[in-house]
């Protein structure tokens, strides 16, 4: 670390973590140390670790200290998940759907191919009728009110826009806790300050989204089903007391996260109107292919049209090539009856882990999607016992603000038969007397 002024102290910090001469989670000097290292006052340094932090490059933590964002907003040259996993290890952290059962993209590239006559043009670029009146039935079915409609580069995209359109930089924004880690990443690269709101199995926890609002929230991030890394699902009972409390906050923007989408198998209890600005966004990416980068958005007219308003002065439109494709997925049987096999192949596999996992004594929360949490009383110590018995899994400090420590596993890359193996080494790696649930 390096510099005369803030400028030059925070770009100096900002290349260490760029060349990981700073690693993810690296504790940075006190700030009365730096500036009698660099000969500066200590405001200067504040100035410096003030800028960074509302970037999203580095958090501070009370009696923790600074340090390093887990996953800083900067492009460096290794993952800030650190190196991959070394050969031999089983691999259940990375979160991703399972290769093999999306649906092939081939014969649908094809028959869009022979069907696109003529490129389009600028003027007329935008959202297709026939994907909005597609999109509209399939929201309509789940009861989703689906008049406003526009679409972003997938849900993170969307929520992006929609944080941009409402708050400005040092805003609060109540996400769920423990939460999406790229939704944190997000929300701290934006400027803003998340506020945790503590989660069960069957979604944010009515109290603690009201303790978020009364602390100042400007917005509240809702994962429907399948919450990552949990598995919360937002049950009839949880959506009426939401609605319910959410009925006195007018202002307040609600944003609703449905990206299992068809591959949930329990019901949608949506929120959407619960507030006069809202917004539910359903993503592609989980039941059809992490490449395709679309999520349809519907909400309040005033908040889609922020979103589609500033989508158009800057990456101008969803490419209409994408969308034929997903609009050429959602109307071939054959792959929504992939996507059908590759829900039922999650359910089951996600039960048979928690399942074999209770057997021996330890509680686990997966109740819809792709992962299991698992709470544990020092996740560095099962992480390094999972990694010396061969499994690589998720640790829960990505996905954390003030909840108790857990494990994060991937069922879409573990096989059936794998399951009894990795339910003991997990028991075997997590000490029995681990927290029972992870709220706080």
């Amino acid at each position: 670390m390096a510099g005369a002024t803030a400028v030059e102290i925070s770009a100096s910090i900002e290349s260490g973590i760029r060349t990981t001469a700073l690693a993810p989670g690296a504790l940075l000097p006190p700030v009365r140390a730096l500036a009698a290292e660099l000969a500066v006052s200590p405001a200067t340094v504040s100035r410096a670790y003030q800028e960074l932090r509302q970037r999203g490059l580095i958090v501070t933590a009370g009696r923790h200290g600074t340090r390093v964002r887990p996953r800083p907003p900067v492009a460096a040259r290794r993952s800030a998940l650190g190196p991959p996993p070394a050969p031999g290890l089983r691999d259940l952290s990375r979160g991703e759907p399972d290769a093999r059962l999306l649906p092939p993209l081939g014969p649908h590239l094809g028959a869009l191919a022979d069907s696109v006559d003529r490129p389009i043009s600028y003027s007329a670029a935008g959202v297709l009728p026939d994907l909005a009146e597609a999109a509209r039935a399939r929201l309509t079915a789940d009861g989703v009110p689906a008049g406003e409609l526009t679409l972003t580069g997938g849900a993170l995209d969307g929520i992006e826009r929609l944080l941009g359109a409402h708050l400005r930089p040092g805003d609060a924004v109540a996400v769920e806790d423990p939460g999406w880690a790229n939704l944190l990443d997000l929300v701290a690269a934006l400027g803003l300050r998340a506020v945790g709101v503590p989660v069960d199995d069957d979604g944010p926890l009515a109290a603690g989204v009201e303790a978020a609002l009364d602390a100042g929230a400007r917005a509240l991030i809702v994962t429907s089903r399948a919450q990552n890394p949990t598995g919360a699902a937002v049950s009839a009972d949880r959506a009426a007391q939401l609605r319910a409390l959410l009925a006195d906050r007018p202002d307040l923007l609600l944003i609703e996260d449905d990206h299992a989408a068809e591959l949930a198998r329990v019901p949608l209890q949506t929120l959407a109107g619960a507030t006069r600005s809202w917004a539910f966004l359903r993503s592609v990416s989980k039941p059809f292919g992490p490449d395709l980068r679309l999520a349809v958005l519907v909400g309040d007219e005033t908040t889609v049209a922020r979103v589609a308003g500033r989508a158009r002065v800057g990456a101008g439109w969803v490419s209409t090539v994408l969308q034929r494709l997903v609009l050429s997925l959602w109307r071939d049987p054959a792959a929504s009856e992939l996507v059908d096999r590759a829900a039922d192949s999650y359910e089951r596999r996600r039960v048979a882990l928690v399942a074999a996992l209770a057997g021996l004594g330890l509680r686990a929360h997966a109740h819809s999607g792709i992962n299991v949490w698992v709470p544990v009383d020092d996740e560095t110590s099962a992480l390094t016992a999972l990694r010396d018995a061969g499994w690589a899994v998720a640790p829960g400090a990505l996905y954390r603000i003030a909840a108790p420590p857990g494990l994060r596993i991937t069922v879409s890359e573990l096989d059936e038969g794998e399951i009894p193996a990795l339910a003991e080494a997990v028991a075997r790696a997590v000490r029995p007397a681990a927290a029972p649930g992870f709220t706080v």
